[in-house]
């Protein structure tokens, strides 16, 4: 496996709209997609763009989102995990597990429509971290 670029990091919240306006606001964010709803995961999506990554805003739709179990331990919202790009979803999965890290499922296409997985916290220094494959337009 090879680690790619940070393509995003992802920031749980209990209002995408309030975070909005704060990353707008207070830091002078300017390149602000719209919202928009990601029904297979249970939550509404925003992306923010930064010059060399991006802030992805995750709402959870309701309770049985796991974003919203997430807020429950962090009303406030906070830091949910770091998106890196790999060449090959599968390739990377094959070599983790290999290695003995717990990937949580199985791919499936994330916001930017490219397959993606999550590596457990446990086996990444408590960090949660989301792995997509490139997409094509990069």
């Amino acid at each position: 496996m090879s680690l790619g670029r940070l393509n995003h990091v992802g920031v749980a919240t209990p209002s995408i709209e309030t975070s909005i306006a704060m990353y707008r606001d207070l830091l002078g964010a300017g390149a602000i997609g719209e919202p928009f709803d990601l029904p297979a995961q249970g939550v509404k999506v925003c992306f923010i763009d930064a010059p060399n990554t991006q802030i992805e805003l995750i709402e959870p739709y309701d309770t049985s989102s796991p974003i919203a179990g997430f807020l429950a331990k962090n009303p406030a919202g906070g830091q949910h995990h770091l998106c890196f790009e790999v060449p090959d979803i599968h390739a990377a999965i094959a070599d983790l597990t290999a290695k003995g890290a717990r990937v949580l499922g199985s791919p499936r296409i994330g916001a930017h429509g490219a397959p993606i997985v999550f590596v457990h916290p446990r086996d990444m220094g408590g960090v949660l971290i989301e792995l997509m494959e490139t997409p094509a337009d990069h």
